[in-house]
């Protein structure tokens, strides 16, 4: 079975990790003052544990997955500098505690290094097909947040979670639970900033 045909054989959690008050609020400009502020210091965070656990998914993954990874470690390395640039501009602690959500979902990445490498590769294009439908969803965000919401739409990183698609396909049948456990952890994390 194709990755993709998790989508569809569940669509409530695929819609429940993809389609969040914090999502539409940023579409339509309700967000609560900080809660932006407070979600970006959060996912600098995540992207930090998404950095080490692919990095060492490359380093174990099938040969011909590893193009797309390395690719992927490249561009996550310049998200955390873009990140970086942000946070000053915007006067931002990256050091900030981890809230709950960000600590679990870590974890699940850090669990998943004990996985099997198609098991792996399925959570890790969940982890970011969900990022691009979510994104995707809130297209053309409020103006406060349209540059980020662009940032997080363009055709290179929609070809990026294309390529993880085709290695996840390539490495073997689809973990249906560890999908669920990536829907899921979206759904928290979507949540963090909100009160």
């Amino acid at each position: 079975m194709p990755v993709a045909e998790l989508l569809t054989r569940h669509p409530d959690a695929w819609r429940r990790a993809t389609r969040a008050p914090f999502l539409d609020a940023v579409r339509d400009g309700t967000l609560p003052a900080g809660a932006f502020d407070t979600w970006l210091v959060q996912d600098a965070h995540f992207l930090a544990d998404l950095l080490r656990f692919q990095a060492r998914l490359l380093a174990r993954a099938p040969r011909p997955a590893q193009a797309v990874l390395a690719g992927g470690c490249v561009a996550l390395v310049g998200e955390l500098d873009w990140f970086a640039r942000v946070a000053d501009a915007r006067g931002l602690d990256l050091a900030a505690p981890r809230l709950p959500a960000t600590i679990a979902y870590g974890d699940l990445l850090y669990r998943l290094d004990a996985a099997d490498a198609a098991t792996a590769l399925t959570a890790l294009w969940a982890v970011e097909r969900a990022y691009l439908d979510a994104w995707s969803a809130a297209l053309p965000g409020a103006e406060p947040y349209r540059e980020f919401v662009e940032h997080w739409t363009v055709p290179g990183f929609a070809s990026y979670v294309a390529g993880l698609e085709s290695a996840a396909d390539d490495a073997g049948p689809p973990d249906e639970a560890v999908f669920l456990e990536v829907a899921a952890a979206e759904e928290a994390f979507w949540a963090t900033a909100l009160p």
